[in-house]
C-alpha cells in the first residue's frame, strides 16, 4: 500500500475498536462489533429490482441468487435481478438516473456513481455501520463513494482484480523463472515469448475491465490524467515515455487486440492464442471448472502475478471497482438499505466471496481473513486488490469529470492510438489532453 493509501486507511478506520489480530488457525469473525445494526424496516408491499453486471464466474451469480432468496425468505420482499454486460449497465444506469425510473438498486463499475450523485440515496448510516463492524473500508472505497469526505453515495462491493495471468511453462521456455518485477525485465519477457511463438495480448478496445492495464502503463512511468488539483496533465514527458514503452509492448502482442473487449482475452488465452494477459481470476476459474479436457489441463500451468513496477518505483495497481447504488427515486428506501445490509453481512458475503473463487476482492478489511484467499494459493494474488488500488481518477478528486473521462475511455484510446502507430505518442497525448479538458473545465 502506498503512503497515500496507508494514511487514508488509518483515517478510515480511526474510531473503530482495536483487536483485529487473530491467532493462527482461528476461525475469523468480525473484529469490530458495531453497537447494533441500523433498524431498516421494509415498507409494506415492498418489491425491489436490482440491475447488476453479468457473471464471468458462475459461482458468483449462483451464490448471489441464493443470498437473494434468503433475503426474500427472511423479509418477504420480492427481488428481481437483471444481469447485463458491464458496457450495458452504464448507459442503462444513466437513463434511470435521468428519467427517475428503473431499478431500485444498481451494481455498476468504477466511479459511475459520481456521474449523478444527487440522484442517489444517502447511505452514510449503512456505510458507517458496516465499516465499524468489519474493520474499516479501504481508501479506494471512500475515494469512489465518499467524494466529499462526508456523505456516502453508495456501498462498495469490491473489485475484480486486474492481474497478470500467464502460462508458467511458456514463461520458463522463454528463459524466465517468473514474471519480472520491473518494466525493463517485463518487456524482455514479452519479446522472448513472442519469439517463442507464445505471445501476450492486452485489450486495446473500449474494455471496461481489461483496458485498465493502460492506467498502469501511464502511472508506472509517472504520468497521470490529472494532478491533485484536477488540472489535466496527461500531455507530459512522463506520459510520452509510457506511450513509447506501450509501442514496444504492442509489437509483441497477438493480432487483433485493438478490437478486444472484456471477453476476448479470456477466449484467446484458453484457446492458446496468447500465453500472458491481464485479467481477473476468471480465466483460472474457467480452466478449473471446464469439462473440456484440453481447457481443464491448463489449470496447473496458469499462474498470477502483479504488474511490474515502473520508473516511479512504487506499485501502480488499477482494478475494476464495483459499487452498489440505491436510486433516490426508489419507493422502498428502507427495503433497499436492508437488502444491501443483508448482502454485506458475513453470513452472506463470505459464502459469496468463496463461491466467486477470488474473482471479487473484498472492500472491508475484516474479509481479508476469509478462507477463500488461502484455500487455493492461486487466489491469494487477488486478495489485496481493493486495499492497494489507485482510484481511476488518480491523482485528482473523483466527481463528474473523472467519471465522464473514464466512461469515454480517454486513456485507453490514447494508448491504443500510440501503440498501433495511428498517431505518434505526442499526437495521442495532445488529443487525450483536449478530450479530458472538456470534462475537467476550469
Amino acid at each position: 500500500m502506498n503512503n497515500f493509501n496507508r494514511r487514508r486507511f488509518i483515517q478510515s478506520t480511526a474510531g473503530a475498536a482495536a483487536g483485529s489480530a487473530l491467532g493462527a488457525g482461528a476461525i475469523w469473525a468480525p473484529t469490530v462489533q458495531a453497537q447494533g445494526a441500523p433498524a431498516y424496516k421494509p415498507e409494506k408491499g415492498a418489491k425491489l429490482r436490482v440491475l447488476r453486471w453479468s457473471r464471468f464466474v458462475q459461482g458468483d451469480i449462483d451464490q448471489y441468487m441464493k443470498n437473494v432468496a434468503a433475503f426474500t425468505a427472511k423479509t418477504g420482499v420480492e427481488v428481481r435481478v437483471d444481469n447485463e454486460g458491464w458496457e450495458d449497465v452504464r448507459p442503462k444506469a444513466a437513463v434511470a438516473a435521468n428519467t427517475g425510473a428503473g431499478p431500485d438498486i444498481i451494481l455498476s463499475t468504477n466511479d459511475d456513481a459520481n456521474l449523478y450523485p444527487e440522484k442517489l440515496l444517502d447511505v452514510t448510516d449503512l456505510a458507517t455501520y458496516l465499516g465499524r463492524k468489519y474493520g474499516g473500508w479501504y481508501p479506494a472505497c471512500e475515494a469512489y463513494l465518499r467524494p466529499d469526505g462526508k456523505k456516502w453515495i453508495g456501498i462498495a462491493l469490491g473489485a475484480a482484480g486486474s492481474m497478470l495471468v500467464y502460462r508458467a511453462s511458456h514463461v520458463k521456455a522463454a528463459g524466465f523463472d517468473g514474471v519480472p518485477k520491473d518494466t525493463t525485465g517485463f518487456l524482455s519477457l514479452l519479446k522472448a515469448m513472442k519469439d517463442k511463438g507464445t505471445p501476450s495480448g492486452f485489450a486495446l478496445g473500449n474494455a471496461t475491465g481489461d483496458g485498465l492495464w493502460c492506467n498502469w502503463l501511464v502511472w508506472s512511468h509517472g504520468g497521470m490524467l490529472v494532478d491533485k488539483n484536477n488540472k489535466v496533465v496527461i500531455d507530459s514527458p512522463e506520459t510520452l515515455k509510457a506511450l513509447e514503452y506501450g509501442k514496444e509492448m504492442y509489437a509483441t502482442f497477438a493480432p487483433g487486440t485493438l478490437s478486444w473487449l472484456d471477453p476476448n482475452n479470456n477466449k484467446a488465452f484458453l484457446d492458446g492464442q496468447v500465453s500472458l494477459t491481464n485479467n481477473g481470476i476468471s480465466i483460472y476459474y474457467a480452466a478449473k471448472t471446464s469439462k473440456d479436457e484440453k481447457v481443464a489441463a491448463l489449470k496447473e500451468d496458469i499462474h498470477h502475478a502483479p504488474f511490474p513496477i515502473g520508473p516511479v518505483g512504487v506499485p501502480t495497481e488499477s482494478h475494476l471497482f464495483f459499487n452498489q447504488m440505491i436510486m433516490k427515486y426508489t419507493k422502498y428506501p428502507q427495503a433497499a438499505k436492508e437488502f444491501l445490509r443483508f448482502m454485506m453481512e458475513q453470513e452472506q458475503f463470505e459464502p459469496w466471496l468463496t463461491a466467486a473463487g477470488g474473482y471479487i476482492a473484498h472492500p472491508l478489511d475484516a474479509y481479508s481473513k476469509a478462507a477463500v484467499w488461502t484455500a487455493d494459493p492461486k487466489h491469494t494474488a487477488y486478495r489485496d486488490c481493493v486495499k492497494n488500488m489507485r482510484p481511476a481518477g488518480y491523482a485528482g478528486k473523483l466527481g463528474y469529470a473523472s467519471a465522464g473521462a473514464g466512461a469515454d475511455f480517454i486513456v485507453v484510446n490514447m494508448v491504443a492510438e500510440a501503440a498501433s502507430g495511428s498517431k505518434t505518442p505526442k499526437e495521442a497525448a495532445e488529443r487525450a489532453q483536449k478530450r479530458a479538458e472538456r470534462y475537467y473545465k476550469v
